[in-house]
């Protein structure tokens, strides 16, 4: 069984991923809408979900009980990646006020990080948080390049970086200094690697397309290696997922992409737009919410996402 699936979305490219899906089921349109639609959230205690659209300044809601969708947050400071923490609160990426925040259960908004050595941050793009409680975030350009998805403004920092805003102290430490454009990331299911993608290309010719991966140090804060585990052959990885058997579902231009532990393309969820991030949700963690361009989507799985 290769190659596109008819009427399903899926795209056998290896044997092995055959086992990911479900024969009978099929990709779902959620809700459309957006401009561009980035980083999903997932609140089991609510059974909803938040997401960015980040034009056009707002996070929305989509409610698992009777599939409404609603205006979270607006104005949203054009937020983009958006996670959860072990307590359950919200953590999002600002590009209008160049910052990382966290929403308190009082829904008061706690900023974690805005500067670096005396500077303003350029705008935080995608954010994942530890089991230790460290908040570890991407920082390319891309909402001071232009006013569409925040504020035309120079860097001050002048380079694009990768951070861990400590728990403890709330310093805020770079991690990486290496990245053209760095963009999602993510922990592997037991935390030793964090896995980065470089979204670099989008604004340098012959520039980065790929994921990288860096062993996580004794410290629990320093990273090492940093070798390539993967190229898009598809436009670009933006955000990313694990699932409990450590694979990678990851966004590019024509969908999903599936990546195994090996760092293989496995197969793919064809979307009719530009997919910019995923995360696994539901009762069971096995159904992948999918954020297009414009819309929102979901499948069901037979694979299960990593419980934080």
């Amino acid at each position: 069984m290769f190659g596109v699936l008819e009427g399903t979305g899926f795209e056998v490219i290896e044997p092995e991923f055959a086992a990911c899906f479900i024969g009978h089921a099929r990709v779902e349109r959620l809700w459309t809408g957006a401009r561009w639609s980035e980083g999903p959230a997932w609140f089991p205690a609510g059974r909803y979900l938040v997401w960015s659209d980040i034009p056009n300044n707002r996070m929305m809601r989509w409610d698992e009980t009777d599939g409404s969708v609603s205006v979270f947050r607006a104005p949203s400071n054009n937020s983009n990646g958006n996670t959860t923490d072990r307590q359950g609160r919200l953590v999002s990426c600002e590009h209008l006020t160049r910052r990382v925040t966290r929403t308190e259960h009082d829904g008061s908004i706690k900023v974690l990080a805005d500067t670096w050595d005396g500077k303003r941050l350029n705008s935080p793009n995608d954010v994942v948080v530890k089991s230790d409680g460290s908040v570890w975030f991407t920082d390319p350009s891309y909402g001071i390049l232009m006013d569409y998805e925040g504020e035309r403004a120079e860097s001050e920092i002048g380079a694009c970086h990768v951070y861990r805003a400590d728990p403890d102290t709330g310093i805020v430490e770079t991690v990486s200094t290496d990245f053209v454009k760095p963009n999602g990331l993510a922990f592997s299911p037991d935390e030793k690697s964090l896995f980065i993608a470089d979204t670099g290309g989008t604004h340098q010719e012959d520039g980065p397309a790929h994921i990288r991966k860096f062993e996580i140090g004794s410290d629990g804060k320093t990273l090492h290696g940093g070798e390539v585990f993967a190229h898009c052959t598809n436009g670009f990885f933006d955000g990313f997922r694990f699932d409990r058997d450590g694979r990678i579902w990851t966004s590019a231009a024509d969908g999903v992409h599936c990546l195994n532990p090996r760092g293989d393309l496995i197969g793919k969820i064809h979307i009719p737009e530009i997919v910019s991030n995923v995360c696994f949700g539901g009762d069971k963690l096995n159904r992948l919410f999918i954020t297009g361009t414009s819309s929102l989507y979901s499948v069901f799985l037979n694979v299960n996402g990593v419980e934080r």
